[in-house]
């Protein structure tokens, strides 16, 4: 049986998706949700190249087997986590999709070795923000011009003993 999300009056029981790697497969889904969450929009190939190179880092959030949120995650050699993108198909935002998204690639990112976890943000994005300062991000500094529309972005940043585990 195919449970809709409208059987829940737009809201699903977050026990009912699952975190899990990106696959192969997943990457249309996944840049469907990149379209319609943010103006940039990434070819393919970064997807596939981000995938190939961070297969437990890259994940997505599946309910009912469709993939509606993702998040992309990486370890640098100066041993920041980053976070590229996060994102939820709209038409499941409100139900805690992203929070799961966002602890999962965190203490991935961390039991990887993770000094600190960065990223950054559109400073005209303030749910983003809020979400990310209840994780215990701060803001850094401000990226003059930072997106190809000429708007600045936060960078953000959560030192790895200020996480406090998994919200």
């Amino acid at each position: 049986m195919s449970v809709s999300i409208r059987q829940f009056g737009g809201r699903i029981p977050l026990a009912m998706v699952a975190i899990r790697p990106a696959r192969l497969f997943d990457i249309p889904d996944v840049m469907r949700i990149e379209r319609e969450s943010f103006r940039e929009d990434y070819p393919r190939g970064v997807f596939l190249v981000f995938l190939e190179n961070n297969p437990d880092t890259f994940l997505v959030a599946e309910y009912n087997g469709r993939v509606v949120g993702y998040v992309m995650g990486y370890l640098r050699p100066d041993l920041e986590g980053h976070i590229m993108s996060i994102a939820v198909d709209p038409a499941y935002r409100g139900n805690g999709i992203g929070s799961a998204l966002l602890t999962e690639v965190i203490e991935r990112l961390i039991n990887r070795g993770a000094r600190y976890i960065g990223l950054e943000v559109r400073v005209s994005n303030e749910n983003a923000i809020k979400l990310y300062e209840r994780f215990g991000f701060r803001r850094i500094k401000r990226i003059i011009g930072y997106y190809a529309d000429g708007e600045d972005a936060y960078y953000m940043l959560l030192p790895a003993e200020e996480w406090g585990g998994r919200n």
